[in-house]
């Protein structure tokens, strides 16, 4: 064997365990840690209100469902974001969970309200109380649902980037810090993972790659939660400049940001 075959099958070797360590989860997670990153995400998207488990906001054409506000789309509407209730409900049937009736065939799982004034005229309807019992009754799936999101968006996001190496980094800087994987997990919720092209203006992103992104490790770099806010605030602030009818959220997001490291 010549030197230039020992270099390629070398190379092979390398490129096989960078792979496979990709596709390995990327961290560890305990019951506790799951519960506190549910109970913080239910604050941020629901007030911890159980009344705001079913809601539908204004200029949207989508219903937000759970304490991540995952969204749902009816019938015949274009769905440009990521949408994610109807995931939720295979999660819970694969756990063994029984759903309401009519939302057992998986054929007929659109959202049934069309509008978001249908939507509010239903809020007491039986459709809607047993969807909000149904949310209810599994807070704490809802959590290890994001989470387990989170666990398959590294491989997602490195593959769709043409610079994989420092982005693996950051994210596990972030992931191995104190709040990192509530951090993570609630980004990813409340903006995505940032690999979709339907999910940008001018061509930009706003999901957790444009931010991760951004980071940059320096040689005294020993603060990832601080410099992860820092660049999601960035990002945040192009998407509403792309994007200006967006302008009344961006302190409520920044907001948001800040308890990523109000607990450090």
């Amino acid at each position: 064997m010549n030197i230039s075959q020992v270099t390629y099958y070398l190379f092979l070797f390398c490129f096989c365990l960078w792979s496979f360590d990709v596709k390995a989860k990327s961290f560890s997670i305990t019951e506790k840690e799951i519960d506190l990153i549910g109970k913080k995400i239910f604050i941020n998207e629901c007030a911890g209100k159980i009344e705001n488990l079913t809601s539908w906001n204004v200029g949207t054409d989508f219903a937000s469902l759970g304490i991540g506000h995952f969204i749902w789309y009816p019938s015949g509407k274009e769905k440009p974001f990521d949408e994610k209730f109807p995931d939720f409900l295979l999660f819970l049937e694969h756990r063994g969970m029984e759903l309401p009736m009519w939302l057992k065939d998986p054929a007929k799982r659109e959202c049934p309200w069309k509008s978001r004034k249908e939507f509010m005229q239903n809020l007491q309807s039986p459709k809607m109380k047993s969807m909000r019992k149904l949310l209810t009754d599994t807070i704490t799936l809802q959590a290890q649902f994001m989470v387990e999101r989170l666990q398959t968006v590294l491989p997602k996001i490195l593959e769709s980037t043409s610079n994989p190496h420092p982005i693996k980094r950051h994210f596990l800087r972030v992931a191995k810090s104190p709040m990192g994987l509530y951090a993570l997990t609630d980004y990813v919720n409340f903006k995505g993972e940032g690999i979709l092209h339907s999910e940008r203006y001018n061509e930009e992103g706003w999901g957790l790659l444009q931010v991760l992104e951004l980071m940059v490790e320096g040689p005294n770099s020993n603060e990832p939660m601080h410099e992860f806010v820092t660049c999601a605030a960035r990002v945040l602030t192009r998407r509403v400049e792309n994007a200006p009818q967006e302008r009344s959220w961006l302190p409520g997001w920044k907001n948001r940001l800040q308890t990523y490291v109000s607990d450090l």
